[in-house]
């Protein structure tokens, strides 16, 4: 069996695939979570809903980051 050899610019993909991801989860954290407080706020005429879907938004995305990126492997 032959093994592959690690070259210097496959951590360099690494990093820049983690440092794609990281916004992109917040921004669609923020724009789904967002979208369905101001959907809320619509159908019930309480604007307060857009801000509380967009931190929670913020709030999950944050937690997805952690899970995915900030935790080491012992």
């Amino acid at each position: 069996m032959s093994e592959q050899k690690r070259r210097p610019e496959d951590g360099q993909r690494e990093f820049a695939d983690v440092a794609w991801s990281v916004p992109s989860y917040l921004l669609s954290g923020m724009i789904i979570w967002g979208g369905i407080g101001w959907l809320l706020s619509k159908w019930t005429h309480q604007t307060w809903l857009i801000p509380v879907g967009l931190v929670i938004g913020v709030g999950l995305a944050v937690y997805l980051v952690y899970l995915k990126f900030g935790r080491h492997s012992s």
